[in-house]
């Protein structure tokens, strides 16, 4: 799939199956990882839902402003990778789509930043390395792309 098409999530007020995932890492190889308030015990990178009509990078940018508080540049890594999505986030989706999207986009900063979290989303943030990272997170998705760009020297 293209980044520039638009999938139709059906029904007004559900998810559209197509995501970001946007990896905040450290020239040292820090990662930034949020806690949700839904599970607490699930860690993960940036993440989101592209709104109707959204193109992937939009979404990213916006993801990370909500989610962080930051406005950082992104690199596009041009990758999408596939997964099923979770029976407890199913009701979320048109009955159709049973599995997600997600697109690739990173920042790499100088050094650690404070975060402002929407508590309606996370309960807490932390800067992890890389290693440590990879075993935090609950998502595949975000296993890989932690290896692939920050452990990987920075391939994209």
């Amino acid at each position: 799939m293209s980044s520039s098409s638009t999938i139709d999530a059906g029904l007004a007020g559900q998810r559209r199956p197509e995501s970001v995932l946007v990896l905040v890492y450290t020239k040292d190889n820090d990662v930034l990882l949020l806690q949700r308030s839904d599970n607490s015990d699930y860690w993960q990178s940036v993440t989101g839902a592209l709104e109707a009509d959204e193109l992937p990078m939009a979404a990213a940018h916006r993801e990370l402003q909500e989610e962080t508080g930051l406005i950082l540049d992104l690199i596009d890594h041009k990758q999408t990778r596939q997964y099923p999505i979770a029976a407890q986030w199913r009701s979320r989706y048109p009955d159709w789509a049973t599995d997600n999207t997600e697109h690739l986009f990173s920042a790499c900063i100088e050094s650690r930043l404070a975060v402002r979290l929407d508590p309606a989303e996370h309960l807490d943030s932390r800067w992890l390395s890389a290693t440590d990272a990879m075993s935090a997170v609950f998502s595949a998705t975000n296993r890989e792309a932690i290896m692939q760009v920050v452990l990987n020297d920075h391939v994209g």
